[in-house]
């Protein structure tokens, strides 16, 4: 039954008169959420297989979250950053105890990435400020973040943008190799390529940037918005490929839904960041940081590292033999919750039509079917999902 107190039309004509048209929308007006199903105004359900863009990692309304945030509003909602808090602190431990170094947080992945990047340039000579990035990478919006994104599409109608950021081809150490210098600060990757495409590296790849960065005396530097908080099936993505940067930024499920960001860095590089340098009026505000407390909880009560490994097979199952049985399917791409089936055909087309059937996805880079299920995804959630949606992949083979 809906609660919704407007249709769902009556809302998009609120957006008509009043919101900014920047946003490319579905007519459909989402109203209440629960784990992977999300109902619209009218009481619809669907399947997501694409929560929040890979926000909701613990799906719609996790039971924990919700009662941390409830909790923490009727408490404190927000305090600046020039007094201490006890669950800025719990976070913080939460998180580097799971991986290594100290923490800072902001609201958003472009922040998390801003950051990174000054603290890349205050922890090296002034003379060093060029960073290395990669083509199909995919940073955030803001100029610094565009700019590192090396995909011109982003970069349209925005020049100049800023000085210092090269790119390299994905999987490339030789072009890695050529593009350092003696101005050269840091290395930034995606440790899987997320919009570009579900884009996996190549055996060595990681390590061979670890070994450069390590030899020049560059920071290495990881955004893990996408693949971070159990993604892959560890906590942190660099931990399933073995390779420790110096920096990893984090977002997106980080707080179960609730907006947050942050960067984690090497213990001998965080007094960089002096006190002036950086900062971030929201970030780290209570509410946020009891979510992602009772993020981590969620994730390591609920045994989710292990589910989400159980469940990255189940998918494969489904969508590898369709290799051999499509022809208009290319590759099938899945590592832990980050699942990318790439078409010889646009993949947008199927997103209107899986919607339809009550299932949603994302298509991104043109060609690819990306899905990020919630960690917590059930065995019955997958199969459903992975047959609704093979069975448009075969009505569109069929249409040629």
């Amino acid at each position: 039954m809906s609660t919704a107190t407007r249709s769902s039309q009556e809302t998009i004509s609120l957006f008509d008169k009043y919101v900014i048209p920047n946003y490319r929308r579905y007519p459909v007006c989402l109203s209440r959420g629960e784990g992977s199903y999300v109902w619209d105004a009218e009481g619809n359900r669907f399947l997501d297989l694409f929560p929040g863009w890979g926000c909701n990692i613990l799906g719609y309304s996790p039971p924990r979250v919700v009662e941390a945030v409830q909790e923490q509003a009727a408490r404190l909602i927000h305090v600046p950053n020039t007094w201490f808090i006890e669950q800025q602190g719990e976070f913080a431990e939460a998180v580097c105890s799971r991986s290594f170094g100290k923490a800072f947080f902001c609201n958003s992945g472009a922040e998390a990435i801003e950051g990174a990047i000054k603290l890349a340039r205050l922890h090296t000579p002034e003379s060093k400020y060029k960073i290395i990035t990669f083509q199909n990478g995919f940073h955030g919006r803001t100029f610094a973040a565009v700019t590192a994104t090396a995909q011109p599409k982003y970069h349209q109608g925005l020049g100049p943008l800023m000085a210092g950021f090269q790119y390299a081809p994905h999987n490339d150490l030789d072009a890695v190799r050529e593009l350092i210098d003696d101005e050269t600060c840091g290395i930034l990757i995606e440790p899987v390529q997320g919009e570009g495409g579900v884009n996996i590296p190549a055996p060595g790849f990681l390590e061979g940037l670890r070994e450069l960065a390590d030899e020049h005396g560059l920071v290495l530097i990881f955004d893990e918005v996408q693949t971070g908080m159990g993604r892959l099936g560890t906590w942190f993505g660099h931990q399933h490929f073995g390779v420790q940067p110096d920096i990893f930024t984090l977002a997106k499920g980080v707080a179960g839904g609730v907006a947050c960001g942050g960067f984690v860095c090497k213990d001998e590089i965080a007094p960089s960041l002096r006190p002036g340098m950086h900062a971030s009026t929201f970030g780290g505000n209570p509410l946020a940081m009891a979510a992602g407390v009772a993020t981590v909880q969620t994730i390591e009560e609920d045994n989710l590292l292990e589910h989400s490994k159980q469940m990255s097979q189940r998918f494969a199952d489904h969508f590898r033999p369709l290799i051999d049985e499509l022809p208009i399917v290319r590759e099938v791409r899945t590592i832990g919750m980050m699942i990318g089936i790439d078409l010889t055909v646009p993949a947008t087309p199927l997103v209107q039509r899986c919607m339809e059937k009550g299932l949603l996805i994302n298509a991104t880079h043109d060609t690819v079917v990306r899905l990020l299920p919630a960690l917590n995804v059930t065995a019955d959630q997958v199969d459903e999902g992975a047959e609704l949606l093979i069975n448009e992949l075969r009505v569109l083979a069929e249409e040629g």
